[in-house]
């Protein structure tokens, strides 16, 4: 079975326990890693058995895939922001986003009508904005947290714009798996991933040792990141976040941006 998540801490905190035999299982895993929107490229593709992946894509793969109940990335108080070198009006302005099938790009397209977006890695926006090359940048991970070390300013928060609008959690990532795998095999990888998560939420230091060989900040950094991310709502999807994703996707096909799938969780 190929599984594949990011090299991003929160990824690398919660996949912790599975990939270094903490876990008992009969299954057969092997660990691909790559940045999200790559393994969101190859989801469309069905290349992948479980992988992580943006809420947004979902959208095109429901037909071949299942939501896993654990492991989701949700968003309360916080999530993507859009920074600039100065406070400006972003209406028409190129702003680098870190892939078309992120949600933070669908939450932009929801929040604001007229902008030119320009795809970038996740990890090169805030360098691309610094340095002029875009007029402004859609952080994700942990430059949310970083951003004002690069002389760089919040023009909008997302987590505020669909806090505003519907009082939910926001759903930003999950783990889906692929119809075809048996479903003895679907529920037993959901058991290792939901015991993977509780593991490291109780063995922080442990699980974040491993964590910061992915880091691109410090250790305190990263240790907020991972829990800003790697909660409750990680461990067990509850119906609130259930209700968020279904709300997400019909305001978008609202606007005319998707389909809304049909939402299959594996609970």
């Amino acid at each position: 079975m190929i599984v594949a998540h990011t090299p991003d801490v929160d990824d690398a905190f919660m996949f912790y326990a599975m990939m270094n035999g903490k876990i008992n299982t009969r299954l057969k895993i092997e660990h691909k890693i790559e940045d999200i929107e790559t393994l969101n490229r190859m989801a469309l593709e069905c290349k992948l058995d479980v992988t992580a992946l943006s809420v947004h894509a979902y959208a095109y793969i429901d037909d071949r895939y299942r939501i896993l109940s654990s492991g989701s990335s949700v968003g309360e108080g916080y999530g993507p922001i859009v920074v600039s070198r100065e406070k400006i009006d972003l209406k028409g302005k190129r702003i680098a986003v870190p892939g078309r099938y992120t949600t933070a790009n669908l939450l932009l397209k929801l929040a604001l009508k007229d902008f030119r977006p320009i795809e970038f890695r996740f990890d090169e926006i805030l360098n691309a904005v610094k340095s002029g090359e875009v007029d402004a940048g859609l952080l994700i991970h942990e430059g949310q947290i970083t951003f004002e070390k690069y002389g760089l300013v919040k023009v909008l928060d997302l987590w505020e714009f669909w806090n505003d609008l519907t009082g939910l959690p926001l759903p930003l990532g999950v783990n889906v798996i692929k119809r075809e795998i048996p479903e003895d095999e679907q529920k037993e990888f959901l058991r290792v991933m939901r015991e993977s998560i509780v593991y490291a939420l109780k063995n922080v230091d442990e699980a974040l040792d491993y964590a910061m060989r992915y880091s691109r900040v410090d250790r305190d950094i990263a240790k907020r990141f991972a829990l800003m991310y790697v909660n409750d709502y990680t461990i067990e999807m509850p119906p609130k976040v259930v209700k968020a994703i279904n709300v997400l996707f019909e305001i978008s096909e609202d606007m005319g941006i998707l389909k809304k799938p049909m939402l299959d969780i594996l609970f």
